[in-house]
């Protein structure tokens, strides 16, 4: 018995509907488009908005809280550009940030590196420990901190305070870091072991170059977090010529509606410049990424 199969028939939509398809779905992409736009646009005025606001105040002899165009003025400028406002309070902040950054890079690659490449039934709880370390609010802990130091007579000390910064941003490295060094292969370390390489020199000549991104990346954050923090030397520092510029540049800010803005606008101009040449600095490096692909071919 022959079986016979009818012919299908295939509807063929006309060119005017494909035509008003093809029109609705490019309506909906541009409004999607404007959408977009119009938010991108938004967010980014909300962020040029005060710093425009703090370009235009640092050069008005008379900057106050209104969006003005001033007639420009070094004024400002020539009046916190001294040693007691601007010039030791930077110092200080880069003795402290500098040296409690370069503290936690280096103990945060030395953490890193055993909970990157050996294995332990506590290596899971310690960084599960670490990751909470990191949203702990520094505040919760600055009352024991602060007994502690008067303790050991660290209250007033830049190097207490700096040992202290690089204790809290450590957390946050170690995590940043392991992660970082996880991506290095081990093939390159087994084969620096068999030319008879020990840990050490592993991690220096052969791990810690090809994470550099990464060591950049923990350096910039690790800094910009020092940088900004007002509330740790603000308690653990009272003389007032210690003090780093986060916290002498609430010395512009009264009561009573006397905020000098001509001048903090200067100060922060000048108080941001650090972390905008580090970043420029390091940025260079970013680029390449990691090139390892070489490395393991053959």
């Amino acid at each position: 018995m022959a079986v016979t199969s009818s012919p299908r028939t295939v509807r063929v939509r006309p060119a005017a509907d494909r035509q008003a398809v093809r029109g609705r779905s490019g309506r909906r992409v541009a409004t999607g488009r404007v959408v977009v736009n119009g938010s991108l646009l938004l967010f980014s005025a909300l962020y040029l908005v005060p710093l425009v606001w703090m370009l235009l105040a640092s050069v008005n002899a008379h900057g106050s809280f209104k969006l003005t165009v001033p007639s420009p003025t070094g004024a400002n400028f020539r009046q916190i550009l001294n040693t007691d406002t601007t010039y030791r309070p930077m110092l200080n902040g880069l003795l402290m940030c500098g040296g409690g950054t370069l503290l936690c890079v280096v103990c945060s690659v030395l953490a890193a590196y055993p909970l990157s490449r050996f294995r332990s039934r506590l290596r899971r709880p310690f960084l599960y420990t670490v990751l909470f370390s990191t949203g702990l609010p520094i505040t919760a802990v600055m009352i024991p901190v602060y007994s502690m130091f008067v303790q050991v007579n660290l209250i007033d000390s830049m190097a207490g305070t700096t040992l202290f910064l690089a204790a809290a941003a450590l957390p946050f490295g170690i995590w940043l870091m392991k992660n970082f060094m996880d991506g290095v292969p081990l093939v390159l370390e087994e084969a620096a072991r068999i030319d008879g390489a020990n840990a050490m020199q592993v991690l220096w000549r052969i791990v810690l170059p090809l994470m550099w991104p990464g060591v950049i990346v923990v350096t910039i954050f690790t800094f910009i977090g020092m940088w900004g923090n007002f509330f740790v030397p603000f308690i653990l520092l009272l003389s007032p010529e210690k003090l780093p510029a986060s916290v002498s540049v609430f010395t512009f800010l009264s009561a009573h509606d006397q905020t000098q803005y001509g001048q903090l606008s200067a100060f922060s101009i000048i108080y941001s410049i650090p972390v905008v040449m580090l970043y420029l600095v390091l940025a260079r490096r970013l680029g390449g990424g990691f090139a390892l692909g070489g490395a393991l071919k053959g």
